[in-house]
């Protein structure tokens, strides 16, 4: 399955983002095999940066230091997918803002909402950073009328355990971007919840 082939922005209503920049994960995957789904928040500006655009893209390395420092060995995109792990943006389009508004969000999620429905075996969601957990909290509200993930500063709440549709859910921090380099204690705080979704969905 490609997941580009089955996931399609038509009419692209938001305001603050650039349809440049609009990007689906284009490659070739078993969706019975993703056990671990997780959401990043948008699209690098440079394309050559997203995460399936070569293994030595910035974001896919990030990604790869953040789940070496769980003790995991990877050193590719094929490695990760390996594992079970898929990897998208909350957000299908390029930001023209330091912050993406909460409409955008929330009309975004309706793209992710149908692409997490392309994987029947997931067992965990990881929420890197803040638009991811919104977005997932705008899906569940539309299915449920409740958030999964409840308000507040992310060290603070993601101690406590979370659940949607069966699946764990940890919120978490961003693990793309120059930030993700020097942020020491967030590095920590990623790869800890890294490895809790790594064991359960052993």
């Amino acid at each position: 399955m490609n997941v580009s082939n089955h996931i399609v922005c038509t009419d692209f209503p938001c305001t603050d983002i650039t349809t440049d920049g609009y990007t689906l994960p284009s490659i070739e995957i078993d969706p019975a095999q993703v056990n671990i789904f997780m959401i990043s928040e948008a699209p690098p500006h440079n394309a050559g940066d997203y995460f399936y655009a070569s293994d030595n893209s910035f974001y896919l390395q990030t990604t790869l230091q953040a789940f070496n420092q769980t003790g995991a060995d990877v050193s590719s995109m094929e490695d990760l997918l390996g594992l079970g792990i898929y990897i998208t943006t909350a957000i299908k389009c390029g930001k023209t803002k330091y912050s993406v508004s909460a409409k955008t969000i929330k009309n975004c999620s309706k793209l992710l909402e149908k692409e997490m429905e392309l994987f029947p075996n997931m067992k965990t969601l990881l929420l890197m950073g803040d638009v991811a957990i919104k977005a997932l909290n705008y899906i569940a509200k539309r299915q449920t009328g409740e958030k999964v993930i409840p308000s507040g500063s992310t060290y603070k709440i993601r101690k406590d355990e979370y659940s949607y549709r069966g699946m764990r859910v940890f919120p978490s921090y961003l693990q793309t971007g120059k930030s993700f380099l020097i942020e020491k204690s967030k590095q920590k705080m990623i790869a800890e919840d890294i490895m809790n979704a790594l064991e359960i969905s052993k």
